[in-house]
């Protein structure tokens, strides 16, 4: 039995908790706290993962993924630091229709890159909202300039089964 050691990564609000939510076949385990009130005007939801979400799916007989979701604040980038160690693939979330998260999407590519040179998948959520740029436009806000080596780009809707079992198989058809 192979485990495969997944992170998702990602912005605040890109759907890194709902993705490992929808893709766990076992009781998530999430390390939140409600949002205090200095980070309510800027939050569109009640809690944010202060440590990491953890979840396990089994692929098939001979593979485990167990798949950590990591904080989306700057504040607790240390758990970045920690969870990216000994993985051996990762997804970056990015919110399509939110420009002005691009850049830091982009310092958090670095940091993984700078940590682990593993099979990587960018995926773009929200997509279907009003704003959303198509994905080439974000690839450059990324620092992505060749196409040669520019990971495989997937529209992702974390809610949906479906989606990130196809970025889950994108990812590991590339750690095999």
């Amino acid at each position: 039995m192979k485990n495969i050691r997944v992170v998702i990564t990602g912005t605040v609000g890109a759907g890194k908790s709902t993705f490992v939510k929808t893709a766990s076949e076992v009781d998530v385990v999430e390390i939140e706290r409600n949002v205090s009130d200095s980070d309510r005007e800027n939050s569109f939801k009640e809690t944010t993962t202060i440590a990491f979400d953890f979840g396990r799916l089994v692929l098939d007989a001979n593979k485990n993924l167990y798949i950590y979701g990591t904080p989306g604040q700057t504040r607790f980038d240390f758990m970045w630091d920690i969870l990216i160690k000994g993985a051996d693939a990762y997804i970056l979330l990015v919110t399509a229709n939110q420009p002005s998260s691009f850049s830091y999407a982009k310092d958090i590519l670095a940091f993984m890159n700078d940590r682990v040179q593993v099979p990587m998948v960018i995926g773009l959520t929200h997509t279907d909202c009003s704003g959303a740029l198509p994905a080439a436009e974000i690839v450059k806000h990324l620092g992505i300039a060749n196409a040669e080596h520019c990971p495989p780009i997937l529209n992702i809707n974390p809610r949906e089964k479906h989606s990130i079992m196809k970025a889950l198989q994108v990812l590991t058809d590339q750690t095999i």
